[in-house]
């Protein structure tokens, strides 16, 4: 239930940011949408919120922005993973 709650409060507040600044609310809509993570969502708010962009494609680059660093760490993750596997690999052996 506080997962729901934290993503509702993350996305109202997207959607008030995007308002404010005269923008349609569809526009933080799909923004929420593809974003996909509460936090995603409140490091947007925060741009806005600060930056005050005007235009939407300003709002847009720095939501593919946001969305390009966190594929880049989710793959960062991956590879660390993968490379943990592989060294238990080498340490242990492939087993009997």
């Amino acid at each position: 239930m506080d997962q729901q709650r934290e993503w509702i409060r993350a996305r109202e507040g997207l959607l008030n940011a995007i308002i404010e600044l005269g923008f349609e609310e569809e526009l933080g809509i799909q923004i929420a949408k593809q974003l996909g993570s509460p936090k995603a969502i409140q490091r947007m708010t925060a741009y806005l919120y600060n930056e005050k962009p005007k235009s939407i494609e300003v709002v847009v680059d720095e939501m593919l922005a946001i969305c390009s660093e966190i594929e880049t760490w989710r793959k960062k993750k991956e590879a660390e993973e993968a490379n943990a596997r592989y060294n238990e690999m080498l340490y242990y052996g492939l087993g009997k």
